[in-house]
């Protein structure tokens, strides 16, 4: 059976002493700090927004440390709940244990949002147009996130014959999809153009229309990826054969859908 061998890539770039840099963490820097500039851009172009930008690229700023609370204890809490709660009801001192792995992106997602909507608030900024830049900048920290799973030869796809499938080191020894890379271009690439399109369109002038097109975009990327991806072993598959990252998907696809039929009855700026 033909299968691509796993690529020779250490998962820690540096290491110094007990100092260690991993392609994981400089993932999330990436995602962050690229998401950060570019939502500076975008909020700095009084033209995408119908004349005035809702806020001023100085409040991304202090956004940035909002949101990367929101996604780091939100990706661990939603982890806890959502893959693996009865051992860490067993073994609660794990929770903080976050340099073992295990992060949830839905539990990112509501994380950053709550974090995103408190700062909203306290600034006196309009809460759907901050959630706007999120949603248009968000598919690059996905685009990271993704590439660093497959580095980490981590949450790697199902048995496969396709030619292009990879013999991950830890997989078993048998051919798999690397359903990290389909998902990098479905939640990374695909998305962030069809953002970046919609922000063209004018997409900004209606608030809460950018951030209900991520959320749609996402879900189903991320339920067309789960058809490819091995589920976590500690949960296997659900009714159906489906996957808890299908179940998690849905919600976030109908909040999505529901924002943005909601914003396309509002009143559009001129």
């Amino acid at each position: 059976m033909l299968a691509l061998p796993f690529p020779t890539i250490d998962p820690v770039l540096v290491q110094i002493g007990p100092l260690s840099i991993r392609w994981y963490a400089l993932a999330y820097i990436a995602g962050l700090v690229l998401g950060w500039l570019l939502g500076r851009r975008l909020v700095a172009m009084p033209r995408l927004w119908g004349g005035t930008s809702p806020m001023k690229p100085q409040d991304l700023d202090d956004a940035l440390f909002w949101a990367t609370l929101g996604v780091i204890l939100g990706g661990r809490i939603g982890y806890v709940l959502f893959y693996n709660l009865p051992h860490f009801a067993a073994h609660p001192a794990d929770i903080i244990a976050v340099w073992k792995g295990g992060m949830s992106f839905h539990g990112g997602l509501t994380g950053t949002i709550v974090a995103l909507v408190l700062f909203a608030r306290a600034r006196g900024i309009r809460i759907l147009s901050l959630l706007d830049v999120a949603g248009v900048v968000a598919p690059l920290g996905l685009l990271f996130g993704r590439i660093a799973n497959f580095i980490n030869s981590e949450l790697w796809g199902r048995p496969a014959d396709v030619p292009w499938a990879v013999v991950f080191p830890n997989g078993g020894g048998v051919p798999r999809h690397p359903s990290q890379l389909y998902e990098a271009g479905l939640e990374g690439i695909l998305l962030f153009v069809i953002m970046l399109a919609a922000v063209r369109m004018g997409a900004l002038k209606r608030p809460g229309l950018a951030a209900g097109l991520f959320g749609m975009g996402y879900g189903c990327g991320r339920i067309v990826g789960e058809f490819f991806r091995e589920p976590d072993v500690q949960l296997g598959y659900l009714a159906f054969g489906t996957t808890m990252g299908m179940w998690l998907s849905v919600p976030v696809v109908l909040a999505g859908a529901s924002l943005a039929a909601f914003a396309l009855t509002r009143k559009r700026a001129s």
